[in-house]
């Protein structure tokens, strides 16, 4: 019996090897349309991955065209096929105890998981494993379509193959998780956080806590607090690392910083390494980076950050979405076509009048569809300068006239576009080598004219929702999750883990 893995070609998911619980896997992804295109009778499960019959019926034929009188029935398809390897003793001893570390890569909250004990059942695991540390747990169907990074489709079954033939698993498993400081600073992160919640956490405080009380809180997360340092200090640093205003006083935000269960510390660790695992193995040295959550923007310069500013970012339920693209023009003096959802809501309940007062303009007629457009100016509600880059929720980057939102440190606030605080610096540095505009974005602002500049080179802009990472000593930071996201894939993350668990103990009792 074959398994036809597909993988995500197309959108389309197939069935798995781990799944079916074949010997083999096919790699025939094209051919494998070919194949259901034609009128072999086929006995397959992958048929089921289609809404095809059930195992053991044949699979009808879809021809293109009304068929021809005397039918020639096609060619069978070549299949390229790859045995699953065999593992020596010595190799499936070494991959049941690497199974066991799924805990400690924020795939599943239980640190005991019944793993197959050899043969195909064990090599299924280290399959499914090898694709959730690789590309993450959670598959892309069960996204939000606001989660619009993707991470790309991965086979493991090819270097899994060499690394047994060349005996050489040790390294292959060290490099299935994303090589980057972030992901290996959460991955100790979470150690650090099961063994407080494997402690029994820590206590609630309320309003009237003693400062003996505040100190042992904190100590049980901060390990630098010493004894002589004044309770206002340790205050401050908490509050930098849970990114509220240090003020060194035990204000509301604080306490409900402090009173977060340390099981959703956990979930929201767990959460964002699974979105480490979603992102290309490589991001451009020359990029954008925009937290969502934290409502800060970083530019990158040869992967290192060389600049950084604080941004406003969507308010829950105007969430901005999580995007990769890329950076290919700016807008100088842009107007506003304002978003039918913003018009209907905000704008049209004004009046006309209104809107003609405060300087809109109603383009269009009552019978073929009026719209609400915002000329240029410096009261434009996109500023001075719009960042355009290709996505489907028409977002973008761009300026602001109302500037007091970025003295706040709670900055969601926008319809889910990004204001930014400092356009200008950014548009001159995206523009430094075009020989026409570079040192010249104020000039052609104040020329009032609207134009499109498109850069010399595009830039990747990533928009990301960090809500909790290590700083470089290793002490871990958290942000709220204002959108609920993080306890949400958390739970998905378990579900799948757990599925994942079921079918291995399956395969190994049949």
């Amino acid at each position: 019996m074959f398994s036809l893995d597909i993988g995500r070609v197309g959108g389309i998911v197939g069935a798995k090897d781990d799944l079916i619980g074949a010997r083999y896997r096919v790699f025939a992804p094209d051919m494998l349309r070919s194949l259901l295109s034609t009128s072999i009778k086929v006995a397959i499960p992958a048929a089921l991955a289609f809404g095809g019959p059930a195992f053991g019926q044949a699979v009808a034929p879809t021809p293109a065209s009304p068929p021809a009188a005397n039918p020639v029935t096609p060619p069978l398809v070549p299949f390229v096929v790859q045995p699953l390897p065999t593992l020596s003793p010595a190799q499936a001893a070494f991959l049941a105890t690497w199974l066991q570390n799924g805990a400690d890569q924020g795939l599943t909250t239980d640190p005991v998981q019944i793993s197959p004990s050899g043969g195909d059942a064990l090599v299924r695991s280290v399959l499914d494993r090898a694709r959730a540390l690789h590309g993450g747990r959670v598959g892309t169907s069960d996204f939000l379509s606001i989660w619009a990074i993707r991470p790309a489709p991965y086979d493991p079954l090819p270097a899994f193959a060499k690394a047994v033939a060349e005996d050489r698993l040790p390294q292959w498993t060290a490099s299935l998780t994303p090589p980057y400081a972030g992901y290996d600073g959460l991955k100790k992160g979470l150690a650090a956080y099961e063994a407080i919640r494997d402690a029994g956490g820590w206590p609630k405080l309320d309003a009237k806590a003693g400062p003996d009380a505040i100190r042992a809180r904190l100590a049980i997360e901060d390990k630098s607090i010493t004894s002589n340092e004044s309770l206002v200090d340790v205050i401050q640093r908490a509050q930098r690392r849970y990114g509220l205003n240090p003020t060194g006083q035990l204000d509301a935000r604080t306490l409900a910083a402090l009173n977060v269960p340390v099981e959703d510390r956990i979930a929201a660790i767990m959460a964002n390494m699974e979105r480490w695992r979603w992102l290309p193995r490589e991001l451009p040295v020359n990029r954008v980076q925009v937290n969502i959550a934290a409502a800060v923007l970083t530019v990158f310069e040869g992967d290192s950050p060389v600049a950084s500013m604080r941004a406003v970012t969507g308010r829950p339920g105007n969430e901005t979405p999580m995007i990769a693209s890329s950076i290919h023009s700016i807008v100088v003096n842009p107007q506003w076509n304002v978003p039918t959802s913003i018009a209907t809501k905000e704008l049209w309940p004004k009046g006309r009048a209104a809107l003609l007062r405060e300087g809109y303009k109603i383009v269009g007629t009552p019978e073929k569809g009026q719209r609400i457009v915002q000329p240029s100016g410096p009261g434009n509600a996109l500023g001075r300068l719009k960042f355009d880059f290709d996505n489907p929720f028409a977002i973008y980057l761009h300026d602001t006239p109302a500037r007091a939102k970025f003295a706040s440190y709670d900055r969601l606030a926008s319809h889910g576009c990004i204001r930014l605080e400092k356009p200008l610096p950014l548009a001159e540095l995206m523009l430094k080598n075009d020989p026409i505009f570079s040192g010249q974005v104020q000039t052609v602002i104040d020329a009032g004219k609207t134009q499109r500049v498109k850069l010399p080179q595009e830039v990747a802009v990533y928009l990301l929702y960090w809500t909790a990472f290590a700083s470089a000593n290793g002490t871990m930071n958290f942000r709220a999750d204002p959108y609920g996201w993080d306890k949400l894939l958390a739970e998905k993350i378990e579900a799948s883990s757990r599925r994942a668990a079921a079918l291995a103990t399956a395969s190994k009792e049949q």
